[in-house]
């Protein structure tokens, strides 16, 4: 093939599209469709999990629209990192809303599984042989943090997925790869040129994110031998030299850099120039493959469990020394919870966050003036749900009724909700940042070529 054009609807599955958009794509020659299903973005519940963070009902609605498109044209749809972390529960959940939409349309397609989930016994074994290495800011591994993970999956890259391709896979279910590796795996199958496809692959991961209006629709990537092209699927949408190379910038430590499992995107040397005033045409791009292919590791593991509690004030009394107040109310809490429930420091932690006033910015907020209303959240962790309410039971009063120190009267916040204790379950977080040195890019994967579907 002379080019291949990727048709890339969105940035997530699940988020949504005008299906006019995907038609276009069709109309303009897509040879296939790809798009991600999944990131780290949400943070780490979802893979501690293996829980989706999509709706059923949008996933359907979204692979709906795919495979009847992808059905009259002819051409093959790729789905990455399924049920959002990629965990095999994940993919298992994206193929059981796949099967109902294909036989609700009478749809005759074959459906390849890949699996990502790691056994922790044998990455031991990876671990003992010296084959797993950390990246920045971990440090090194060791058996007891792997085995203290709830799951564990690897970021494949392209080669599992052009395996299940070529073994005459019409839809493929992937469970973790990477962004890049998703919309990667058909082009270079084909024959295009790496340094290209890579550098296109990751321009339209996002969908159309590089485009001048992101919520408007994907795009349609050409690949050919010397570069690509990226055009919205939307005409009245527009791609500049700008919005795309800013691309770059997107979730990446260097913004001329970005590594695969099979090596590293060099953009350094490309080349964006406006074909006209919607479509771009970069080239230049190239691509180093590495000594040692690796795959990297993700990796959640249960924290404890948490309890919310939010409370409003609008109090200019409170407001005006809110800082004070609020060092005041964890030292209230700290000293009630040691009284009333006998706990230690080391026993449980909450965290008070001052919304509106510097939650979010914390010491690097500018504003110093007084805000002129707070939304105040307890979060309190402890090894177990029934502990972690406990706490925010007792500072309950003290978040409806503080005062300041300098007050005369007693005053009432507000709770939005009754009762004002939310259990939010086991927390998470990510430990794993690793890599394994892999002599078969596949050797970590499993792949169920699975058969064609029936009305």
């Amino acid at each position: 093939m002379e080019t291949v054009r990727v048709l890339a609807p969105s940035g997530m599955l699940g988020a949504g599209w005008d299906h006019a958009t995907v038609e276009r794509g069709i109309a303009l020659g897509a040879d296939v469709i790809s798009i991600d299903g999944g990131s780290t973005d949400s943070g780490p519940y979802y893979l501690g999990a293996a829980t989706a963070k999509t709706t059923a009902k949008a996933v359907a609605r979204d692979l709906r629209s795919l495979f009847t498109a992808a059905a009259g044209a002819g051409i093959p749809v790729i789905v990455g990192s399924c049920g959002t972390s990629g965990t095999d529960a994940g993919v298992d959940w994206v193929a059981g809303i796949a099967a109902g939409v294909l036989a609700e349309e009478g749809l005759d397609m074959k459906v390849a599984r890949i699996y990502s989930e790691q056994n922790t016994s044998d990455l031991k074994e990876y671990l003992d042989a010296g084959r797993v290495h950390p990246l920045p800011p971990l440090g090194e591994l060791d058996a007891e943090t792997l085995e203290s993970c709830t799951h564990v999956v690897g970021a494949m890259g392209h080669e599992p997925i052009v395996e299940a391709l070529r073994a005459g896979a019409q839809v493929v279910l992937a469970g973790r790869a990477t962004d890049t590796a998703v919309a990667a795996a058909y082009p270079l199958m084909k024959g295009m040129p790496a340094g290209p496809t890579w550098h296109a692959a990751k321009i339209i991961e996002c969908g159309g994110q590089c485009t001048s209006n992101p919520r408007a629709g994907g795009v349609l990537a050409t690949i050919d031998a010397h570069g690509f092209t990226i055009e919205p699927l939307d005409p009245a949408v527009s791609c500049t030299p700008i919005s795309v190379a800013a691309h770059m910038l997107y979730e990446s430590v260097n913004p001329f850099e970005m590594r695969e499992p099979a090596g590293t995107l060099d953009v350094r040397d490309a080349r964006y120039t406006a074909v006209d005033d919607r479509i771009v045409r970069v080239e230049g791009s190239e691509f180093h493959v590495a000594e040692q292919y690796t795959i990297k590791l993700e990796g959640a593991r249960i924290t404890g469990y948490e309890t919310m509690s939010f409370s409003a004030v609008r109090d200019p009394v409170i407001l005006a020394g809110i800082d004070a107040w609020a060092e005041l109310m964890r030292t209230i809490i700290t000293q009630r919870v040691g009284q009333t429930l006998g706990l230690t420091d080391d026993e449980y932690a909450f965290d008070l966050r001052l919304y509106g006033h510097n939650a979010v910015l914390d010491d690097l907020e500018p504003e110093s003036g007084p805000p002129r209303e707070v939304g105040v959240m307890l979060l309190v962790n402890a090894p177990d749900q029934t502990t972690a309410t406990a706490v925010a039971k007792v500072a309950n009063p003290v978040m409806l009724h503080l005062p300041t120190p300098g007050m005369d009267y007693l005053p009432s916040l507000a709770f939005p909700f009754s009762p004002a204790e939310i259990e939010r379950g086991a927390a998470y977080e990510f430990v794993l940042n690793h890599v394994v040195d892999c002599a078969d890019p596949a050797e970590l994967f499993r792949t169920e070529p699975g058969e064609k579907t029936h009305a």
